[in-house]
């Protein structure tokens, strides 16, 4: 009977573990540049979200100014007609320069109204671009933490779960702005 050939397959049993690890090595540092773009992406839509809640804050801010300007007028054109009909009660004509004034103060009222309504609706504008953008960055923020988690417990399909959670994350920044 022919003796067996016994062919050294310890060699071969140390090279596939070996090449298994290098593998899963470059794996993780794939895991590790998609959790450091998801990041960055996450800080970049964080600082426009911001932005876009002050610049949200501001406008309203100014809006009601413009609107306690819009009272002030109305309180003043109430007190000159009053002062007006006052006058006409006793019998005597109402100064020129008061009509002209009560009426300045109504069209001046038209366009600080005017002004109001638009600082309004420009808040409105960056509060919905502010609420888009905190959508995209809590987006970020669990895609980095399903990445990480992945990471630990080895599982492809969880970085692929993250990565389309970041490209969800996108599309909903993309979008909604």
């Amino acid at each position: 009977m022919p003796e067996e050939i016994e062919v050294p397959t310890e060699h071969l049993h140390e090279e596939l573990e070996h090449a298994a690890h290098h593998s899963q090595e470059g794996w993780i540092m794939m895991v590790a540049l998609t959790a450091a773009l998801l990041s960055v992406l996450a800080a970049i839509t964080a600082l426009f979200a911001g932005h876009y809640a002050n610049e949200a804050m501001l406008e309203q801010i100014q809006a009601s100014d413009q609107w306690a300007y819009y009272q002030a007028k109305g309180i003043k054109a109430a007190v000159l007609e009053s002062k007006m009909e006052l006058v006409k009660q006793l019998g005597k004509e109402a100064n020129d320069k008061d009509v002209k004034n009560a009426a300045r103060y109504k069209d001046e009222q038209q366009d600080i109204k005017k002004e109001a309504t638009e600082k309004q609706e420009g808040s409105s504008r960056h509060l919905v671009q502010h609420n888009a953008l905190a959508k995209g960055v809590t987006l970020f923020q669990i895609a980095i933490a399903i990445c990480a988690i992945s990471a630990l417990t080895r599982k492809k399909w969880l970085w692929y779960g993250s990565i389309a959670l970041g490209i969800a994350g996108i599309i909903v920044v993309w979008i909604l702005i």
